[in-house]
């Protein structure tokens, strides 16, 4: 390879055939940088090693935090990224503060918004980068084990010192994919909760008013206005909820954490490819890092927790889809359309979910929106809202899968909170928390 103009490599071949890092983790990397695949050619030499510089510096756990907001910036700035205006800022405040108020009638949550917000990308990349550490470290740390363990004992020997090099070799891949996957999320994403999870600062209502314009011009029967504060009333109902139940939001965040660092790793075949590394040659190690080494395996306790948690996002999304749906339902005739446009955009996943099918093995997809959705309205249509949200109460209270699969049938046969005295209804809840165990008692 040469770094002259017209050298060996330059004439007569495709923008691939000069690539020495083709197939490593390294080309994504260039590949951001302008080069390798981006219509560049090589890549600035001086931005390469700052990048290598800044992948393999020394930091505190399996990833380079700082390293991912740079490449997460660097990806969302390839499309344009205005910072927000005072207009935009005032239009966001007043929306989330309109939907608070309709949002008094629909449920006994009080609000849960202390301040709001309107962020360009970057900033979204900035705001949600401490509950993404959260998220995402875990599964970091078991690929770095596995590695470790996979290693033929004297290959250990061997490669002494190489094991730390190995260790920040897997988190700078790690670092590089979540880079470009938030990069990616940043141009998608609406508000703070658009994926279910809270991933901004706890009261804090946050929409995104460029990728709010660009949702909106999709929708040409709808007037922007309308769009925004729609949007507005679900980051709204979301901020709510998560108030309103405390151990919700580290039920979740906490849920996806625990089934990152509990991701088995599929080693049959990893001692064999390691005994065929050369561990003097770096570029051989890249290249056995990226040859499929990291292949995640849900073990059968992951995939039943991956439904719980599945079942969990869903009951979420649909009551907030409820809630919004009550406070519309006499005010924005095209709330529906928009309830069903919403609806579809998280069932057929995007950005968000991808980057999570990558990263740890789990799409924040809630497939069963629908049929929650129905389940929260039913239930209040027959018991009140206070039946409907006073199952919130505790995780074991939450309906199931199998009630998803009857959603007009939850608590069908059960008694009315306000038909119960005050005694019997604590009672009753007091039985139905310290029986239930792990299992979620019937009414």
């Amino acid at each position: 390879m040469s770094d002259t103009p017209g050298g060996p490599g330059q004439s007569g071949q495709g923008p691939d055939d000069d690539n020495p890092f083709k197939g490593t983790p390294f080309e994504q990397i260039f590949s951001q940088m302008g080069g390798f695949g981006a219509g560049g050619g090589m890549p600035d030499l001086n931005a390469l090693m700052a990048q290598m510089q800044s992948l393999f510096a020394p930091h505190d756990g399996p990833v380079n935090w700082d390293t991912v907001t740079d490449l997460a910036r660097r990806a969302a700035a390839q499309e344009p990224d205005p910072a927000v205006s005072a207009a935009q800022s005032s239009a966001v405040a007043d929306a989330v503060r309109l939907a608070d108020h309709w949002l008094d009638t629909t449920t006994e949550f009080p609000s849960g918004v202390t301040t709001t917000a309107a962020w360009s990308r970057a900033e979204w990349i900035v705001e949600t980068i401490p509950v993404w550490k959260v998220l995402v470290e875990p599964i970091a740390g078991s690929a770095t084990q596995a590695l470790g363990q996979a290693m033929p004992e004297e290959m250990r020997q061997l490669a002494g010192p190489l094991m730390a090099m190995l260790g920040k070799a897997s988190g700078a891949m790690v670092a590089s994919q979540v880079g470009s996957g938030l990069g990616a999320l940043a141009g998608d994403v609406l508000s703070a909760s658009d994926i279910g999870l809270p991933l901004g600062p706890i009261g804090r209502a946050a929409l995104l008013p460029t990728n709010v314009t660009a949702f909106a011009d999709e929708l040409p029967d709808v007037s922007t206005d309308d769009v925004l504060l729609y949007l507005a009333l679900r980051e709204a109902a979301h901020q709510r909820l998560f108030a309103g139940v405390p151990w919700l939001r580290d039920h979740l965040i906490g849920a996806v954490a625990e089934y990152g660092a509990g991701m088995d790793f599929d080693t049959s075949g990893m001692e064999a490819k390691l005994r065929e590394v050369d561990m003097t040659n770096p570029a051989a190690m890249q290249d056995a890092l990226a040859g499929g080494l990291f292949d995640p395996e849900p073990s059968p306790a992951q995939k039943a927790a991956l439904e719980k948690l599945e079942v969990t996002l869903a009951l979420v999304e649909g009551w907030v889809d409820e809630v919004v749906s009550q406070a519309t339902a006499e005010r924005m005739p095209a709330a529906a359309k928009l309830q069903e446009t919403v609806r579809r955009r998280r069932a057929a996943g995007g950005p968000a979910e991808q980057t999570f099918a990558t990263l740890v093995g789990l799409e924040l997809r809630p497939r069963r929106l629908r049929d929650a959705a129905t389940l929260w309205g039913s239930l209040r249509t027959r018991q009140g809202t206070e039946a409907r949200d006073g199952v919130w109460m505790s995780p074991h209270l939450l309906p199931t899968a199998a009630d998803l699969d009857d959603p007009l049938g939850f608590r069908e046969d059960s008694v009315a909170p306000g038909e119960l005295s005050e005694e019997e209804f604590d009672a009753g809840l007091r039985d139905l928390l310290d029986g239930g165990g792990d299992e979620r008692p019937t009414a």
